[in-house]
């Protein structure tokens, strides 16, 4: 549990709670946190999906500029991998995950929504990757996941521009999944989260990976990848306790136990 990220779990939903006051700037040890709760996420059994939340007020405004602005070349060289990791460890968490965003979700707090499965907004959500308008451009996945996910076109206008996203222009465009209002924001992902506990834990990890590398590969490539892991699963407890049901019962009456 750090100071400024905490796991919150009930119900089989974990919820990786940004509270940093005033505005979650994510500086390095937040950083760290976040990285390190994802991987408690990722290996605890009680948690079967997670939601990332900043708070009613805020999701998170961005990188401490405070604290950037005093690395030099040298310093930005050595923290660089480090910068990239937490929203690597996020996004590799292996269970689904949602973003809650509340308020502003600019610079690092974007890209830590943009690490997630999916994304829930509230109607006066504003999103954006504002770093060109400090000299520099997003630094911890927001050129390459921005991309993939709004096309590259509409990625290069938010980052040349460092302008905001609003709600609704973020759902026309697919930056976020859902809008909803500010205070149903995070109860709705939790929800979203909710219909995964007792589910095929380790089908929804193999589809997570087949996906997920999937995009970073040609299609004989992906189709590979995806072959891989569906063979893999005729290996689990869950596929013959899943087909066995289907064959009894009908559809989605089987019980999983993860292994």
């Amino acid at each position: 549990m750090g100071e400024f990220v905490r796991l919150e779990v009930a119900d089989g939903v974990g919820t990786i709670r940004l509270d940093r006051p005033k505005m979650n700037a994510i500086n390095t040890q937040m950083q760290s946190e976040i990285a390190e709760v994802s991987a408690e996420a990722d290996r605890r059994d009680d948690v079967a999906a997670v939601v990332v939340y900043g708070g009613e007020r805020v999701f998170a405004a961005g990188a401490d500029i405070k604290e950037m602005a005093e690395l030099s070349f040298q310093d930005m060289s050595l923290r660089g991998h480090a910068l990239q990791a937490f929203t690597r460890a996020l996004a590799g968490l292996g269970k689904p995950t949602v973003s809650a965003i509340t308020g502003f979700a600019l610079g690092g707090g974007c890209e830590v929504a943009l690490s997630t499965d999916v994304r829930f907004a509230a109607d006066n959500a504003q999103l954006g990757q504002p770093e060109i308008l400090l000299g520099i451009i997003p630094g911890a996945g927001g050129t390459q996941r921005l991309s993939r996910l709004v096309g590259p076109a509409k990625a290069k206008d938010i980052i040349f521009t460092g302008r905001f996203v609003g709600a609704d222009e973020a759902l026309s465009i697919g930056l976020v999944d859902k809008v909803f209002p500010a205070d149903e924001v995070y109860p709705q992902a939790v929800e979203w989260a909710k219909q995964f506990v007792g589910g095929a834990s380790l089908a929804l990890r193999a589809a997570k990976e087949a996906i997920d590398q999937g995009l970073e590969v040609d299609l004989q490539t992906g189709l590979e990848i995806e072959r891989i892991q569906f063979t893999g699963l005729f290996a689990t407890d869950d596929r013959r306790a899943g087909m066995t049901s289907f064959i009894e019962n009908g559809p989605g009456k089987a019980v999983f136990e993860g292994s």
